[in-house]
């Protein structure tokens, strides 16, 4: 018995992120490489690698000061709540998220990383992208239908059959065990591994 879960569904359309963010990434590459050319042909190799390993150390830092921040918040947060304060809410772009992800560029080896990163701290940019972030989060939210996140979870199973999921129903016939038969307490037949 199966459910009413159609076995052969239309080919699912391909969304354009899916699209062209691996052509963004590979043209992101590029650039980058052709920049430290550029710049490694200009001012040679050594400021190239002083550039790169001056840019990890300051993305280091910025990581470990964020991450400090938001110990030193969630502690505050945690004590305030014991007092039986309500915690303050902080202002967007005033997290440590874009913090934590300017820290991350700065890692990442490359020019044009090494400047969004150098944006991402500027506090006007922060705040900024703060904003846009709680305004899209917000419209999402609003356009969602009302549910729980199983609810989320069972309908995306549901309308997306991944196909290694055989949706039906099971079926067991119950018989009374006998003394010596199969499940009883003399039972030797062999029964296959559970996990290959």
């Amino acid at each position: 018995m199966t459910t009413g879960v159609p076995t052969s569904t239309a080919p699912r359309r391909r969304s354009p992120a899916r699209t062209f963010l691996p052509l963004a990434v590979a043209a992101w590459l590029i650039l980058e490489i052709w920049l430290l050319s550029l710049v490694a042909g200009a001012a040679g190799g050594l400021a190239v690698a002083a550039l790169l390993a001056g840019g990890m150390i300051l993305g280091v830092v910025v990581i470990k000061r964020a991450g400090r921040r938001a110990f030193k918040n969630l502690a505050d947060t945690f004590q305030q709540a014991q007092q039986g304060r309500q915690p303050t809410a902080q202002q967007p772009g005033q997290g440590n998220g874009l913090t934590m992800l300017a820290g991350l560029l700065l890692i990442m080896p490359g020019l044009l990383s090494d400047v969004a990163g150098l944006l991402c701290l500027l506090p006007p940019v922060r705040a900024w992208i703060g904003r846009r972030a709680t305004r899209s989060l917000k419209r999402k939210m609003a356009a969602a239908p009302a549910g729980t996140f199983a609810d989320a979870f069972t309908q995306a199973r549901i309308h997306y059959p991944d196909g290694k999921v055989v949706q039906g129903e099971v079926i067991r016939e119950e018989r009374p065990q006998q003394p010596g038969g199969p499940g009883g307490p003399g039972d030797m037949t062999y029964r296959p591994p559970l996990a290959p």
